[in-house]
């Protein structure tokens, strides 16, 4: 069976030979039809997450793919697959058959391909909890989203879109003083959320969802009393719950077509060349190895 794995801290990753798993208790066997390549990716790879893999190790947070062997799911049952230590604690989904916690795994629609099945979860949840569980969009009210053209700020656009809300598009360095905001879903960091800031009406609302523009921000704190916004951030960790509730109306809108995520797909060797796909300014949507 094959698989990728690290071997050091920013090597490329390695497509080797390794045994198959065994299914213990509490766990499916799946054979992956998809698993995805993001930043999280990265930060594990880069020896940057918050506890170190032990090297060697597998990538991949998330996958999608058919049950082998299970207690909880049938044999032949299509399912998508992310967290619970998968890749950042444990070896995770850049191999042929993952051995995967059982409350890692939800049903996949038969209407959603393989590759974004293993796509969706993490963007669409990100702009679901964003919206409606921290901004608490409402109808009518117009939305700023920066890093529209990504995974995550294509999303929040449609979503608020079909929330009744007004969303508008705007890209670094194309921040018009005419672009008032009730709520500002910021998907970049970095300096472009602190010229945003100043787009959100005083008493409005702005939620950081990513920083890749930067993880440091300057901010005139006068200003920043006196305009009241709130600024608040996404924590997808302590909000998995939230996300995993959405995903089943998520997944229902993905396989009729009312919501679209692009996606790019790579062979499991080219992993490395996914990682640095992903890094490129102005790419979309995901990156997606299949085996």
């Amino acid at each position: 069976m094959k698989a990728m794995r690290v071997h050091a801290w920013n090597e490329p990753p390695r497509l080797e030979d390794v045994p198959e798993p065994v299914r213990t208790a509490g766990r499916t066997l799946v054979r992956m039809g998809a698993a995805t390549v993001g930043h999280i990716d990265r930060t594990v790879w880069g020896g940057q997450f918050m506890t170190p893999q032990a090297l060697p190790y597998v990538p991949g947070v998330e996958g999608a793919g058919i049950v082998l062997d299970s207690d909880t799911f049938a044999p032949g049952q299509r399912v998508w697959i992310r967290g619970m230590g998968l890749g950042t604690r444990f070896d995770g989904t850049w191999r042929e058959i993952i051995d995967a916690p059982d409350a890692a795994i939800g049903a996949l629609p038969e209407g959603v391909p393989m590759a974004l099945g293993s796509a969706f979860f993490s963007p669409s949840t990100s702009a679901w909890v964003a919206l409606y569980e921290v901004a608490k969009v409402r109808a009518g009210e117009r939305v700023l989203v920066s890093g529209a053209s990504g995974a995550v700020g294509s999303l929040c656009m449609q979503l608020a879109r079909d929330a009744g809300a007004e969303p508008m598009a705007v890209q670094p360095g194309a921040l018009g003083a005419d672009a008032k905001a009730d709520v500002l879903i910021d998907t970049v960091g970095g300096p472009v959320l602190a010229a945003a800031l100043e787009r959100v009406e005083a008493g409005g609302r702005a939620v950081l969802v990513g920083y890749t523009a930067g993880n440091e921000i300057t901010l005139d704190l006068a200003r920043f009393l006196q305009r009241d916004v709130s600024l608040l951030p996404l924590n997808m960790f302590r909000r998995d719950a939230a996300g995993r509730a959405a995903a089943p109306e998520l997944l229902a809108r993905l396989a009729d077509g009312r919501l679209q995520l692009q996606v790019t797909e790579f062979a499991l060797a080219d992993a490395a060349r996914a990682m640095q796909w992903i890094t490129q300014r102005g790419h979309r949507g995901r990156a997606v190895l299949v085996p």
